[in-house]
């Protein structure tokens, strides 16, 4: 196997990496917000983070390893391609994150309550679900550069990148949408309770 071969070897190993641990947390943050206890919606909080955080960590690792192996890599153009929402997970999504595990470790002597609708409506907000699951979209299409199958720009690859790129966009644009339709339907459930409060309020006690 020669020194190429083994460029191509090492940039599919570490964007495959790359792609599975976000697609894995883009998966698993659909049930965030359908936990059935807050034990429950603290365990699946935790997980998220430490998917983040290992995501995180093989992006560190993709500069680190390149550098060490000989040829021409390809793994930074891949990694490009997820880096701009694993930013949004990292500023955004993570402290999201916290505040959705710090209010279900405030039921932890109380391991069986149910969520709160307050804490749904904070699992399913867009910035939590959607930037994770653009992430594992676009790891997943940097899989493909990676592995040398698709070479972009240029080698006749214009028309390829073209319509490469007008699916993701759909594709996040759908994501985006879903989430946004998703979190409003907990909405209502944090708000009733109050309009439920200011009806039963007796009209001289205000």
């Amino acid at each position: 196997m020669n020194a190429i071969d083994v460029d191509t070897v090492v940039d599919v190993i570490l964007i495959g990496t790359l792609a599975a641990v976000w697609l894995t947390a883009g998966l698993l943050v659909d049930g965030l917000p359908t936990a059935g206890t807050a034990s429950e919606l603290r365990r699946r909080a935790g997980l998220l983070t430490a998917l983040v955080v290992a995501g995180a960590a093989v992006f560190v690792a993709v500069p680190l390893v390149t550098v060490l192996v000989p040829g021409v890599s390809s793994a930074h153009t891949a990694a490009l391609l997820p880096a701009v929402p694993a930013l949004i997970v990292l500023t955004a999504t993570l402290r999201r994150l916290a505040w959705v595990r710090r209010g279900a470790g405030a039921f932890a002597t109380a391991p069986l309550a149910p969520v709160p609708p307050s804490l749904r409506a904070a699992a399913a907000h867009p910035l939590v679900a959607a930037p994770l699951q653009v992430t594992g979209l676009a790891a997943l299409v940097g899989v493909p550069l990676a592995a040398r199958l698709v070479e972009l720009p240029g080698n006749g690859a214009d028309a390829v990148a073209g319509v490469a790129i007008t699916a993701v966009a759909v594709a996040v644009m759908a994501i985006g949408i879903r989430a946004g339709l998703r979190h409003s339907r907990f909405v209502p459930l944090v708000m009733a309770p109050l309009s439920r409060g200011r009806n039963r309020t007796p009209a001289g006690a205000r």
